[in-house]
């Protein structure tokens, strides 16, 4: 039996089985793993694509926004470059924070994303940026383009929560930290690059 082109017979990998979108490095996929809802943290399992607990939340803290990855993208050495704190980029998808008007309750959804900046943060010495978008369709923030039409308090938020959201009680420092916030020009170079450390690793099309 054949199957039309966009039909998929078995469920695609997350990771490489769903396009990166429609116009990258504007307009990409966003797979969603955590919702602000969720009091545990939800992650793909690598080799299954299947999601699993990574684990549940220590603190308080909530995800501020729709926490997932741009599918197809890998931080790796081209990405760590772009990063001088960093000696080379953590090994996984590029992490994307999907802002949203109205609430999105449930995790493994596809989104229409439009980065408008990113957060470059470090963790354990490797590159972990996190890139921030809208929602492509979005009735309130859609319009957006840059990190700096969006009110501070939303990128304060994001900022707070990667900072403590692997802080274990009793110790002083969490692991993970920041070392600036970008708009859409660098976040665009970060998608570009962790396309290309993508295609390095994994190869194209």
């Amino acid at each position: 039996m054949s199957f039309p082109k966009p039909f998929y017979r078995w469920r695609p990998h997350p990771w490489h089985g769903i396009e990166i979108g429609e116009n990258p490095p504007e307009i990409v996929n966003a797979y969603i793993e955590i919702t602000p809802f969720d009091t545990v943290k939800y992650e793909v399992d690598k080799s299954t694509g299947y999601m699993h607990v990574d684990r549940p939340q220590r603190t308080s803290s909530h995800a501020p926004a729709l926490y997932g990855f741009i599918p197809r993208t890998y931080c790796g050495d081209e990405l760590g470059a772009l990063n001088p704190h960093a000696g080379k980029g953590d090994g996984d998808p590029l992490d994307i924070c999907v802002i949203s008007e109205r609430p999105i309750t449930r995790g493994e959804v596809i989104l229409r994303a439009r980065g408008v900046g990113g957060i470059q943060g470090i963790d354990h010495g490797e590159a972990d940026d996190k890139i921030i978008a809208v929602l492509k369709n979005d009735n309130v923030w859609g319009e957006i383009r840059d990190i700096s039409e969006l009110p501070e308090v939303l990128v304060e938020r994001l900022k707070h929560y990667f900072l403590t959201y692997k802080m274990v009680p009793g110790e002083e420092e969490s692991k993970f930290t920041i070392s600036s916030v970008y708009g859409f020009e660098h976040a665009a170079k970060v998608i570009k690059a962790s396309i290309n450390d993508y295609i390095h690793v994994y190869g194209g099309e």
